[in-house]
């Protein structure tokens, strides 16, 4: 960084003050867990030289928060994947089911972005689709923070949800499923060549929250890419111009992780491992009637409070996914 010509590069010196800050409260963090165990110990010997209640107590204050640590710090270091520090991309496609469906996606909207605000991460909506009555016919949120990504490739899959629906006079049980796809957000590093003559790009009006119009030009932009059926989409941004690049960009980190993917399964089958039923699978149910439950069907992991869940407590889960993926690795 002393380098006369750090600055020469923007991105290039942005990017390394981000690794030097990601060192920095590394570093600040093991020394914290240092302290912290120095001051157990200290209180324990306290303890047995007194016999002094209080200094017991003390001692277990100390270790309650030195284990909350200790099992964060454990979590960062799962946390070693190719792309685990980059943002996310996370998309949230209802089911079929209508208004129900629709709702539940917007309850996973505002689970999600209590997550991201609990874990200091931005949150910026790229792309929102209202539903017809109530709800969202889909959204694309961009969460930017350091290991956005690492944490949120846990959500993938199809989530399931049990309860009494507000939408029916008669208060019958419904189910409604929606599908939880998640992308890392890939810098100029990556190279991915897409045939012009493979995509599709249309236009059409952007629309916020409750369907009221951030514009009145059609500077939305979506983009299939025909041979895959992937489809990218952004409203962001003011200009067409910069929604094709946002979208554009997200059409390369799908298609680079679908690569990914399909490396891995080749891998896979070479060694003979089985793995996991990848986008589509039911990988968590929510149920809010007849009980209150959470349960992940992937790791086993389950809670009690569905209503702490829905507002956002998400660390156990991801937890038990990345201990889940380390042990399979091995």
């Amino acid at each position: 960084m002393l380098a006369p010509d750090f600055w020469d590069d923007n991105d290039k010196a942005q990017k390394v003050i981000s690794q030097l800050n990601e060192a920095k409260a590394s570093y600040q963090t093991i020394q914290d867990l240092v302290s912290q165990v120095d001051d157990l110990g200290m209180a324990l010997e306290l303890y047995e030289e007194s016999q002094d209640l209080d200094m017991l107590s003390e001692a277990e204050d100390i270790m309650t928060v030195t284990s909350k640590a200790l099992n964060n710090y454990e979590l960062q270091l799962l946390l070693s994947g190719p792309h685990d520090s980059a943002n996310a991309i996370l998309e949230i496609h209802p089911g079929a089911g209508g208004t129900e469906s629709q709702d539940w996606g917007s309850m996973l909207l505002r689970m999600y972005q209590r997550w991201a605000d609990k874990q200091g991460f931005q949150v910026e909506v790229l792309d929102y689709q209202a539903g017809d009555e109530a709800g969202i016919k889909s959204v694309t949120l961009e969460i930017k923070g350091h290991n956005a990504y690492g944490y949120l490739k846990s959500e993938k899959g199809v989530h399931r949800l049990v309860r009494i629906s507000p939408f029916d006079s008669n208060a019958r049980r419904h189910t409604s499923f929606a599908s939880i796809e998640v992308t890392p957000e890939m810098d100029d590093s990556i190279e991915i060549e897409i045939n012009p003559d493979d995509i599709r790009v249309d236009t059409y009006r952007a629309s916020g929250a409750g369907g009221q119009h951030i514009n009145k030009t059609s500077s939305a932009v979506r983009i299939t890419h025909i041979p895959t059926g992937i489809v990218t989409q952004s409203q962001a941004q003011r200009s067409q111009f910069q929604n094709r690049d946002q979208a554009m960009a997200m059409l390369k980190a799908k298609l680079y992780q679908r690569e990914e993917e399909e490396r891995a399964k080749e891998m896979a089958a070479i060694k003979g491992q089985q793995l996991e039923i990848g986008w589509g699978s039911q990988i968590r149910s929510y149920v809010f009637h007849p009980y209150s439950m959470v349960k992940d069907h992937r790791t086993g992991y389950e809670v009690g409070n569905s209503q702490a869940v829905i507002d956002g407590d998400l660390d156990g889960f991801m937890d038990a996914y990345l201990k889940l993926q380390v042990q399979n690795q091995d």
